[in-house]
This record gives structure tokens, sequence and C-alpha cells, in this order.
């Protein structure tokens, strides 16, 4: 991994949503820990945004676009089934390359990412451009206080780059359970001031359900990649988890007994759950204010709809 990128809409404070609620701030930020999130405006689309990641981070490796042999795309919100986003982007940055998306909500990222470098690994290509973007408020209910507080907009990018020796990004762990699936879903929602043929769609989410979801599979997860990466806490500098929220965060880290000297990104706290724009929003925000050194290992891993999730150590650009 050589570079990082991120597109960030414009703020909206927790106070705006918790009066939509009638409820006040402090409930929002007890429940939550999200105390602003970013809310993209009519013309930040999927596709724009995501094109703006990646410039960013072509720009930060010094690549011209023509070095990218592959775009990725992680989205479950493109409101457009066909085509693709990623083609999209490839075509803003003036590409005709291999281009697709994958659909793995929370966890789209790091799915995406270990496509990526088994993609390189088998010697398709050498430089491949991932991508996190979501524009999650399209299917918010504004009015739905489990939802509202918390989700958000953004893209998030790295390049992935061929190398010789080690490795900077470690073997995937990853799995799902989709028994549970109906936890977290987007399901059609007749609008009544529409025409009845059509429909908008709405996330569904049992808050509950997800949370002891996750706060059963994500510690052990984390401690298979560890393993699989052959590193304990000493080795690593940063924690990325989803940010779902910073409760729930929390708790991940209280189970894992995560040292102190590791960095845990909270960048939901203050951009909100962008799905998979949100691990590689976070892990950008760490290594462009310098919080974490290069070349030391970063934690990555998402989790959510599906239930799925995905993680690995990365080296930091």
């Amino acid at each position: 991994m050589v570079s990082t990128g991120s597109y960030r809409p414009a703020s909206v404070d927790a106070g705006q949503v918790a009066e939509r609620l009638g409820v006040t701030r402090e409930w929002v930020l007890s429940r939550t820990g999200v105390e602003s999130r970013c809310v993209a405006g009519p013309d930040e689309s999927v596709m724009s945004m995501a094109t703006l990641a990646a410039r960013e981070a072509l720009a930060a490796a010094e690549l011209p676009a023509d070095a990218v042999d592959v775009v990725l795309v992680a989205t479950s919100s493109n409101l457009q089934l066909c085509p693709a986003v990623a083609p999209q982007v490839a075509a803003a940055l003036g590409l005709q390359v291999a281009a697709f998306d994958l659909s793995v909500a929370c966890a789209g990222f790091c799915y995406a990412l270990h496509v990526a470098r088994s993609l390189i690994g088998a010697g398709g290509c050498d430089t491949v451009l991932v991508i996190g973007a979501d524009r999650m408020l399209d299917m918010i209910d504004p009015d739905d206080p489990v939802t509202a507080p918390l989700f958000a907009d953004g893209a998030g990018a790295v390049v992935l780059r061929a190398t010789e020796g080690e490795s900077g990004v470690g073997p995937v762990v990853w799995g799902s359970c989709g028994q549970r699936s109906a936890a977290l879903e987007v399901r059609p929602h007749p609008l009544e001031l529409e025409i009845a043929a059509r429909v908008h769609p709405r996330l569904h989410m049992d808050g509950l359900a997800v949370t002891r979801w996750a706060c059963a599979t994500v510690p052990a997860a984390v401690r298979e990649i560890l393993a699989a990466g052959g590193i304990g806490w000493d080795d690593v500098a940063a924690f990325i988890p989803h940010q779902a929220n910073w409760k729930m965060i929390r708790r991940v880290v209280r189970a894992l007994d995560v040292p102190d000297s590791v960095v845990v990104a909270d960048d939901g706290r203050f951009t909100g759950n962008t799905s998979a724009a949100s691990v590689p929003l976070a892990l950008d925000r760490l290594v462009t204010s310098g919080g974490i050194p290069r070349g030391r290992w970063a934690v990555l891993v998402g989790y959510g709809a599906g239930l799925a999730y995905a993680g690995q150590a990365v080296r930091i650009p």
C-alpha cells in the first residue's frame, strides 16, 4: 500500500439530527458517540466522491492515472443497479482498464483489499486502485432514531503496487453469518407521494442484534488476523476497525485488551458510519495527520450487513 486518499462532504453536527428526532444532542452522543456526520450534497454522487478520493490517493503516490491496471470500488449504495461505479470512476480518470464493484457493505473495503492483493500476487497486474465509497443517507429514514444519527457519506481510497520481498498487505480473515442477515438490510419502501410503482430503499437495522454479533465475532477475527500475519500488538501502531459507532468500538477494544501504545481510529466520531468508506477514511485520517508512523503495521477490520466481516494487517504507507 503506497498511498491513501479521501473525500468527505460537508459536516453536519449531531445536534441537527437530534432536533429532528425530538431528542437532545447528549442523547445521540450517549448512544452513538457520533458528534458530527458528513452529508453529501445533490451533486456529490457515489461515483464523484469515489473519483475525488482516487485522485487524492494517486497524487499522494505521485502516480499518473495511467499507471493503474485495475479499479475496484466497494459500495452498497449505488442506487443505479447498472452500470457499476468502478467503470465510471475509471472513465473519469481517463482509463479503459478492468473495473468492477464489490457489494459487501461495511466489510466491502477489506474484501476489495484482499481481491487486489490476490490479483497482484497472481501476476495479473502491478497497480490496483481500491476505493470504498457510500452515500448512505440516500437509504436512511431521517426520522429513524436507530439509523439517522449514525450513517453518513464519503469515500476513501488506497493504491496498491507490486513489490519485491515481504508483502505489505497481510492474509485476509473473513467470513459471514447469512442466517442473521435480516438484522441489517435495505428493503424497498413505497413513497406515499410517488407513483405507486416506484420504490425507495430504506435501511432497517436491529442495532442490538448487530452489536451482539459484532462484539462476539470481531475480537476473534482480529486475533486471527494477528496470528495469520505472525505479529503481536507490539508490532502494531494502529487498530482501524469499521467506524460503526464509538460505543461498539470501545467494547471491541476492551475485549481485545488493545494496549495504550496502539492508536485506535476514531474517525467515525467526526465523519459518521460511511459503510464501505469507513475503514479507508479512518486510515487516511491517521496517515495524513501523522498520527501513526510509516512502515509499522495497522490492523484493519470491517464488519456489517451480511452479516459479513473481513480484515487484514497492512504496512502503513
